[in-house]
């Protein structure tokens, strides 16, 4: 977090995160040319407002939502301010794009982005900071996907610091964990939050990496699996594992949190939820099968070994 002592450009901020958006839809529709594609452009009660994207039905990617908004208040919601106190009741600007992916195919696993902006104004100063991050959510566990994921994680923050990597990926790992289940979300990626190091114009090149990155660790893991055959065992798994991706959304996620608190569009807040899930009760996966290695894929590891 920072107290500026000039103005920043939240207006830079916005002009990137409305190209990030158009970019990851582009990628989509390049993969996938039978989504069906819909735009809802929307305004904030407040102020501000936003354009959610919702891709659906596709061959490939069955739903994902590439949503970008900008909402201002009057008086910044609990689930920024209980973090930030002094801040309680002060004016804000919200900015930020989420991106959730949910493939057909059960091999490619789910992908997640956020790059978020908040512009607060606590009495005379202006404080601002940056937050986000990508994380990965497969079904299926592949070596080779995993380490591909976290070298583009790594490569979005060593640039800056290279201690960066390790610390945002401890805090991924701590953030997509479901406390009731003990169990992670999936294999995490970089989670950041309350970033302002270095002052505006380093931590708003941080927080474009890895908006940057998302694509290009996403992207080549979408072409290794796409061609992956698959039947009901799989999808009936797949539908499974989401349930655990609603489970997170629903109970634990800050962002869901902050849009229900400061009165966001509903149907944006949840297009990140899968278009199936299922539970199961007392589910057990056949030991030794595909489904059963993903419960030790899960575990927290260190995917990059030293000079990988």
């Amino acid at each position: 977090m920072k107290n500026a002592e000039s103005s920043p450009d939240i207006d830079a901020v916005r002009r990137y995160l409305v190209e990030l958006q158009e970019r990851i839809e582009v990628f989509l529709m390049e993969r996938d040319a039978t989504l069906s594609v819909r735009h809802d452009a929307w305004e904030h009660r407040d102020g501000g407002g936003g354009e959610t994207r919702v891709l659906s039905e596709g061959a490939l990617f069955e739903k994902a939502g590439v949503n970008f908004s900008e909402i201002r208040g009057s008086e910044l919601p609990e689930s920024a301010s209980a973090r930030h106190p002094h801040l309680a009741g002060s004016p804000y600007r919200a900015l930020g794009v989420s991106v959730i992916v949910h493939p057909r195919n059960p091999y490619v696993p789910a992908a997640h982005l956020n790059v978020r902006c908040f512009h607060a104004f606590g009495g005379s100063a202006e404080t601002w900071w940056f937050g986000g991050g990508f994380d990965l959510t497969p079904c299926y566990a592949f070596l080779e996907d995993a380490v591909h994921w976290h070298r583009a994680a790594r490569d979005a923050c060593t640039p800056f610091d290279p201690a960066y990597y390790p610390r945002f990926k401890a805090a991924c790992d701590a953030y997509f964990h479901l406390p009731h289940r003990n169990e992670g979300r999936g294999i995490g990626g970089v989670f950041f939050d309350d970033f302002a190091e270095g002052g505006f114009a380093r931590a708003f090149a941080f927080a474009r990496s890895v908006g940057d990155h998302f694509l290009k660790g996403y992207a080549p893991i979408v072409d290794r699996r796409k061609g992956r055959s698959y039947g009901k065992r799989e999808r009936t798994f797949q539908a499974y594992r989401r349930g655990r991706y609603a489970e997170f959304n629903l109970a634990w996620d800050r962002g869901t949190r902050f849009g229900l608190q400061s009165g966001g569009r509903i149907e944006s807040i949840l297009a990140s939820l899968p278009p199936l899930a299922r539970w199961d009760y007392d589910y057990r996966p056949e030991p030794g099968s595909p489904e059963a290695e993903l419960d030790a894929f899960l575990q927290p590891r260190e995917w990059i070994g030293r000079g990988g």
